[in-house]
């Protein structure tokens, strides 16, 4: 150990002051205080959801209630408001003598809306956009809690990751505060309204018809969290860690950290605030060695105050987080530890990353390496889960997305959950953080355009603050096709919330996603980076206009915020196929099939707005400036059917909503990934009404030629040309048989598939994802069990749509099934489900605290059944 580090050790051994209480109300001593305690408040809930307004009370009612929550968020002290000292109108369910036995028992998170029905038909309340789900009305939570004795003195805060929405909380009958947008997460100050032994919190949420363009879910959807602290705190979203600079050889950070006294008397304490690094191991979870520290500090912190104090450090040979497949995502943590009176007041854990970033003409340097953004845009739900956020079913949507080759995901279009962002920072992902799909003007009736002018400022200070140690993060979004776009306001609005960005981040850039600003608009001119929804590749038919913008901005990062738009059925093909690379799709045109409202899997049928994968290509290759794109979207989602607003959920994805991939993903895994030796073949081949008709033949493969057989008999053997990025053979004629391809990469055989004609259906297959036969009894893991509609050779039949009925035995049950068809309007929770194109998927959860075995079953007449065994850990 250097002379230093002994000297510091010395010094966090001696630190010795006055002891000073800092309570509420009185002094007294803090030596029997505990330190920061973080409870899952998940548990023991009861909910009742209302159609109609059973409280007479409304957003504008209880705004000067909700505002003060965002006090430290709002820079002006002028628009800071007050408390008001009475309280809103009484309301029943918010007393302790309330009798909620009759509600719903449930654990969080909980989406009100997912398990429907789906409103089917026209003039329903909530139509296609939404995904036709009853996310509509208010929703009352209640949960009894008790403070022991312990808990004297403390500052005690409720802290909600996502309530959709205009949240509004009450402690013992008395209004402690709220957050109306629905993806924010927010804290609220208990600690006034407490009283020693049971308390009685309830929770009002109201949410309307036309608030969003997607499915936004509804209820409270992600965790929740009772914090415990002494009124001497590190405070809410408190630390950040900053990258100064960075090498394999050594790194300097500077570190920011809050100090809050929530205490109303007293005197200004002497506070030490010591922070020291410690190794992450990314795969366990677990924190690891101390590999050094930051520079001590000591401050005064005021009753009623917040202090921010800085500290540096500089270490030597740091692991660096970089995006995976190109670099590790190595991981640290802060250790915060406040002393005041030389006692131990407050422990707070940052995880952060060591990494650079430059954002040059040419594209994105992570650790001085050019990283090719190969991206996809999310929304929030998790198909058939809904809104409610889980994070078994997010590492799935992300590790499959992984194997695809992608790097980077964009959270179209709001804060996403905070652990969506931990998976990120641990698998290596690169995140575009995107806060607002909504300013000053509307796009739906009651969306977030209500409440911009009110909440703009707080929601994204907020965001930012919350989410900046990830390292993961490489830019923000602030908005997304906003009508602003064209005008001087739009301008003005940009930049002030420009601005606050980089107050709240000054060490990354920002962006809009632009679908309509051109390249002389000040709109554009404001953003740090030139994020293009469509326009760069050219919408539709149109020409590229990237070179539009590099010419006037030759130093700014230029890429697709968002890209393509293509629409897809999984393993449906329609007939006759587009000789282009490129084709728009209508709901009664080609590619398209009105009766079905299904849509062609040929990959080359985009949203007049959009483009096909392969046009995106050409524009990406021939303007190598172009640092990358965000496909729409990774996974289909709920809402937004388009072409069909019959339909429930989108067409969009890559991959289904219950996650079997469709061609697609086969398409951009052979440009993302191509060390992976694969080759694809589409369509299928059961065709018995096409025989002797011209049934074009498309691979898509990492390998630079391939040769196509039918039958045995060789169909020519291709080499792909300049900016072409798939193998087409176009007159081929359908026989029943065998389709196989042989792919080559510089002259060599690199991979081979085949196709063939099944037989008819004769059994179901079970398999779960990754082939995994476990499940852990803690109420969050999920197994993923997939069902296929098999022939006698084990063949799955795509023409196969056999109802299957799922059972299961054992400690545990069946949450949802689904099977991907965006037309299916059975509910998720049903055990019967259709197969479409012969597979279909259930979602399997065990039950808390369980051990022993569970058995899922799947039964359908006429075919041979099947289960799985999983072992309950």
């Amino acid at each position: 150990m250097s002379p230093r580090c002994a000297a510091s050790g010395i010094v966090r051994q001696l630190l010795v002051v006055v002891v000073l209480f800092l309570g509420h109300l009185s002094l007294g001593a803090l030596a029997q205080a505990s330190t920061r305690e973080r409870i899952s408040f998940n548990a023991d809930w009861r909910f009742q959801r209302f159609t109609s307004n059973p409280d007479n009370l409304n957003y504008n009612t209880l705004k000067p209630w909700l505002t003060p929550s965002a006090n430290n968020f709002i820079n002006d002290a002028s628009r800071r408001t007050k408390r008001p000292s009475n309280e809103p109108p009484n309301v029943t369910y918010t007393q302790a003598n309330f009798n909620d036995n009759s509600w719903e028992a449930l654990s969080l998170p909980h989406d009100w809306a997912v398990q429907g029905p789906f409103y089917v038909g026209n003039n329903v309340p909530v139509g296609g956009n939404m995904g036709r789900l009853p996310i509509q009305g208010v929703g009352w939570y209640r949960r009894k809690f008790t403070l022991n004795q312990g808990d004297e003195g403390k500052s005690v805060y409720l802290e909600v990751d996502g309530a959709m929405s205009y949240a509004a909380v009450w402690i013992n009958g008395k209004i402690a505060g709220g957050w109306p947008y629905g993806y924010a997460s927010f804290r609220v100050d208990l600690t006034p309204y407490l009283q020693p032994g049971s308390n009685q919190l309830a929770i009002r949420l109201d949410q309307a018809v036309e608030s969003s363009r997607w499915y936004p879910g509804a209820g409270i959807y992600r965790n929740v969290w009772l914090t415990k602290v002494n009124p001497l705190h590190v405070g809410q979203f408190g630390t950040f860690v900053k990258t100064r600079s960075s090498s394999a050889q050594s790194a300097t950070l500077d570190l920011t950290v809050q100090l809050e006294n929530s205490a109303t008397t007293g005197a200004a304490p002497q506070v030490q605030v010591v922070t020291d690094i410690h190794s992450y191991d990314v795969g366990s979870g677990k924190t690891g060695a101390r590999i050094g520290g930051f520079s001590n500090a000591t401050v005064s912190v005021p009753p009623g105050s917040i202090t921010a104090v800085n500290a540096s450090a500089t270490l030597q040979n740091p692991r660096l987080w970089g995006p995976r497949p190109a670099q590790e995502p190595n991981m640290h943590v802060a250790i915060t530890r406040i002393y005041s009176g030389g006692q131990l007041v407050d422990k707070y854990e940052t995880p952060f990353g060591i990494r650079s970033l430059q954002y040059l003409g040419d594209g994105l340097r992570v650790n001085g390496q050019r990283v090719y953004i190969q991206g996809v845009c999310q929304h929030h739900d998790l198909g058939s889960l809904g809104a409610a956020f889980n994070v078994a079913a997010a590492r799935r949507q992300l590790e499959m997305l992984q194997d695809m080759g992608s790097n980077a995901i964009r959270t179209s279009h709001n804060p996403p959950a905070p652990e969506l962002l931990d998976l990120a920072d641990k698998m290596g992902f690169l995140v575009l953080d995107e806060i607002f799909d909504t300013w000053g003007s509307h796009k739906t009736r009651n969306d977030f355009q209500t409440i911009f002018a009110d909440w703009s400022e707080p929601d994204l200070r907020a965001f930012i603050r919350r989410d900046r140690n990830h390292p993961s993060i490489w830019a923000w979004s602030f908005g997304n096709e906003v009508a602003e776009q064209g005008s001087s306001s739009g301008a003005a609005t940009a930049e002030r919330l420009r601005n606050i960005v980089r107050e709240e981040d000054a060490t990354r850039q920002s962006t809009v996603g632009m679908n309509n600003a051109g390249p002389n608009t000040a709109f554009v001119s404001i953003v740090d980076l030139i994020g293009l929804n469509y326009q760069g590749e050219g919408k539709g038919n149109g020409a590229p206009t990237f070179e539009n913008f590099r010419g006037r901005f030759p130093n700014k990062m230029i890429f697709s915020t968002e890209s393509s738009s293509v629409v897809s059925s999984r393993d449906t093909y329609l007939f006759p196929v587009v000789n282009s690379n490129n084709a728009i799709v209508r709901a009664n045109g080609p590619g398209a099939d009105p009766t079905t409202r299904q849509v062609s899997s040929y990959d080359l049928y985009a949203m007049e707005w959009g483009a096909s994968p392969d046009k995106v290509f050409v524009a990406q290759d021939r303007y190598s400036y172009v640092a990358g794109e965000f496909v729409w979207t990774g996974w289909d989602y709920l809402g937004e059917p388009t072409p069909y607003d019959s339909s429930r959920s989108s067409y969009f994805g890559i991959i289904d909503l219950a996650g079997f991939p469709k061609d697609r993903f086969y398409l951009y895994q052979a440009r993302w990934n191509p060390t992976v030796k694969m080759a694809h073949i589409l369509p299928h081949w059961n065709w018995p009404n096409r025989v002797g008709q011209v049934t074009p033949v498309h691979v898509y493969s990492s390998g630079d030629e391939a040769e196509l057989f039918v039958n045995g008999k060789s169909q020519g053997r291709q080499k792909k040309a300049q900016y072409t990025y798939r193998f087409r053979w176009d007159q081929v004629t359908y026989q029943p048989g065998e389709v196989r391809v042989v792919a080559y990469k510089d002259g060599k055989e690199w991979a081979n598939s085949t196709v063939r004609t099944t037989g008819a259906a004769s059994e179901l297959r079970l398999s779960t994802y990754q082939g995994r036969a476990t499940i852990r009894a803690d109420g969050d893991d999920l197994s993923f069990v997939s069902v296929a509609v098999v022939d006698d050779k084990g063949d799955v039949v795509p023409t196969a749509e056999p109802n299957i009925t799922f059972s299961i035995t054992g400690p545990g049950d069946i949450v949802t099934t689904d099977n991907g068809d965006s037309t299916d309007m059975v509910a998720f929770p049903s055990k019967q489900r259709k197969a479409f194109r012969g597979l279909a998927l259930a979602i399997v959860h065990a039950k808390v605290g369980a051990s022993g075995t569970i058995t899922v079953t799947a039964t359908a007449n006429g075919l041979k059944t099947a289960e799985v065994v999983l072992r309950v850990e």
